[in-house]
């Protein structure tokens, strides 16, 4: 039997991180989800995910502080995928990104989302 691959959603906005962990469960992944960094850092410490999606601008530790930390304990085993509100020309995208793999715009589009994900097993 072949295992789920693992997606942690991170977003202040609980009700877009349960919805987009809602669309990634109903496509066969096993999804969790975090509404600030310091819960994100503990469920990946538990929950081991291969992808991480980060919302950028939260309150407290954001997720591009995440996204370093995340990098110095697991290296690059880890996909992770910025989801934000800034565009490609503005400078932060390439200044802040460094440690992610993928960012998306908000809104996400899922179809852009599943493109970018690991594959299930």
């Amino acid at each position: 039997m072949s295992q789920a691959c693992r997606v942690l959603v991170v977003d202040d906005a609980e009700d877009l991180a349960a919805a987009i962990a809602g669309l990634l469960a109903l496509d066969g992944y096993d999804v969790r989800t975090a509404t600030d960094g310091r819960q994100a850092l503990a469920t990946m410490h538990d929950y081991m995910p291969e992808c991480v999606l980060l919302d950028i601008e939260m309150p407290g530790m954001g997720g591009v502080e995440v996204a370093r930390r995340v990098r110095e304990l697991y290296g690059g085993d880890v996909v992770l995928i910025a989801i934000t509100g800034w565009g490609e020309e503005d400078l932060r995208v390439s200044q802040e990104f460094a440690d992610f793999d993928h960012y998306l715009r908000k809104p996400v589009d899922p179809a852009a989302l599943q493109r970018l994900l690991p594959p299930l097993a």
